[in-house]
């Protein structure tokens, strides 16, 4: 069986895409594709300014490309609404990527008081995802894709303490809150489902890939990284997973999608299969209850 591929990315023309975190890395990439394939792409970048760079970037390869930036800042629920309402001003919504995403930054909170990882790379994609059902739950193929890290399979659920505000391990969280991106997905599915809604939730993950979300890693490890980048994914290998998710036509809900090659590290994308604790039905609905408490935004399906 041949390894999936750029190529392997369906037209996707009649289609409109939201990308968080889309002026760089695994989120340009997959914009620069999915553009190249004929979707109307919204660019969710935290500035303009660095939304008409990207989009800049790929005119340059692509001059007809449909694209639009959607100014949105994940840390804040009031950009998250204030860019929904910009998104449903659009004709139609088909696939939204839950993309954008901070990585073992030093202790920090979002405007809204959460610890910055779980209020960035889950609770906000959570409101952004309830505010744009509404477009999403009754389209024919409409998927909710969101992107997750292997990095999960070391993560476990601080209920009592999601803000970490008794203790702050960044590795700790950030595998935290990419087990809560599954959780989420999963949750959404089963409630999709039981809706009769044909709208599906999906998930992925790139590997290892080298993109600015490597920023906060340790100096050795950042310093090591010219000798291991042979062994794991450049930005547009990590976006191959992103890709099948959102475009792949068989398509299941639940589907988990990630690198083709050893220990899911690099290369092509495939389905893979997620920790047994991303599929605990009670902590997905223990977490869905959570993020509606805190976010006070309940999607409807």
């Amino acid at each position: 069986m041949s390894l999936y591929k750029e190529a392997d990315v369906p037209l996707q023309a009649g289609r409109t895409v939201l990308i968080t975190g889309a002026n760089t890395g695994i989120g340009w990439e997959a914009t620069r594709v999915l553009a190249s394939r004929g979707a109307r792409v919204l660019l969710g970048c935290r500035s303009a300014s660095n939304g008409r760079q990207a989009m800049e970037r790929i005119r340059a390869v692509h001059a007809d490309a449909d694209l639009a930036c959607v100014q949105i800042d994940l840390a804040s629920l009031t950009s998250v609404q204030r860019a929904a309402a910009e998104v449903v001003k659009e004709p139609q919504l088909d696939v939204l990527i839950n993309n954008a995403g901070v990585m073992v930054p030093p202790y920090g909170r979002t405007e809204d008081g959460f610890e910055l990882q779980f209020g960035v790379n889950h609770l906000g994609h959570f409101a952004l995802t309830a505010h744009l059902l509404p477009m999403l739950r009754e389209r024919e193929g409409a998927r909710v894709v969101t992107v997750s890290s292997a990095g999960h399979k070391a993560g476990r659920m601080q209920f009592e303490d999601p803000h970490a505000e008794r203790h702050y391990s960044a590795g700790a969280r950030y595998a935290m809150s990419k087990l809560a991106n599954l959780l989420f997905s999963k949750a959404l599915q089963q409630r999709l489902t039981r809706a009769g809604s044909p709208a599906i939730a999906v998930a992925c993950h790139p590997g290892a890939a080298a993109t600015e979300l490597s920023r906060h890693l340790p100096q050795w490890l950042t310093t090591a990284l010219p000798l291991i980048r042979p062994f794991i994914n450049s930005p547009a290998e990590g976006a191959l997973p992103t890709l099948m998710a959102a475009t792949l036509p068989d398509a299941q809900g639940n589907d988990y999608f990630g690198p083709a090659g050893f220990m899911e590290m690099a290369r092509s994308a495939r389905r893979v299969k997620p920790s047994s604790a991303s599929q605990n039905e009670a902590d997905a609905d223990r977490l869905w209850a959570l993020s509606v408490e805190l976010t006070g935004v309940s999607p409807e399906i």
